[in-house]
């Protein structure tokens, strides 16, 4: 498998940590870079961007139109009738990823996958699948699409959680992101859940808690 095509930022000084964040259905890389400035993570902890470009592909809920996209969706209902082969298929390109951080000389357990929306569905795969310990998982206005399907893998067992929603969400409703919850309660995670004054988006008070969050991820690990 070749390797996604990726925005990556590198901190000034040689990184100790990698957060993997994917984009939402229709966007690229570029669309989360602007935020790591905002995060104002502090110089004694360097940690590198990767921001993956999804592949051009239909999208059956767009006319069969041609867009970036993780995988096909087919209807927009709370149920969310997707194409899981194409999920895992995105969630594998996320391990390769992460194989390759490891190869660069992070560890396992200092690398975050993050993702909004479309790309969350593919993070919660990704992370709660793969076979060494993360840092932590953040889902941001998204949905545990594999929820029944997932392989879920010992080494993540206790995985950190943040899952972000907003309260007036029109795209992925709130709904989605208690299901998510519960669905993980149930598995034995124990994730942490906040919701913000947003549509399908991210604020700025929610860009504060991440950067808490992801200092608290990769300092402990």
């Amino acid at each position: 498998m070749s390797l996604l095509s990726c925005v990556e930022i590198e901190p000034a000084a040689p990184a100790v940590a990698t957060v993997i964040w994917l984009h939402g259905l229709g966007a690229s890389g570029h669309d989360f870079e602007p935020i790591v400035p905002e995060l104002r993570l502090p110089a004694s902890l360097p940690v590198r961007f990767l921001f993956p470009h999804a592949p051009q592909q239909p999208v059956t809920i767009n006319g069969g139109m041609v867009m970036p996209s993780w995988y096909d969706i087919y209807s927009m209902d709370l149920d969310r009738k997707i194409d899981q082969q194409q999920l895992r298929v995105a969630a594998d390109g996320v391990h390769a990823l992460i194989e390759r951080e490891i190869a660069r000389g992070i560890q396992s357990e200092r690398i975050v996958i993050a993702g909004f929306s479309q790309g969350g569905a593919v993070a919660y795969e990704a992370a709660l699948s793969y076979d060494k310990p993360l840092a932590g998982l953040m889902a941001l206005s998204t949905y545990f699409a594999t929820h029944d399907t997932v392989a879920l893998s010992p080494a993540n067992a206790a995985l950190p959680i943040k899952i972000d929603h907003g309260l007036s969400d029109p795209v992925v409703p709130e709904l989605l992101g208690q299901q998510a919850v519960a669905h993980l309660t149930a598995k034995g995670f124990k994730p942490t859940y906040h919701t913000y004054a947003m549509q399908h988006e991210v604020c700025w008070p929610q860009i504060a808690d991440i950067s808490q969050w992801l200092q608290r991820c990769v300092a402990s690990s």
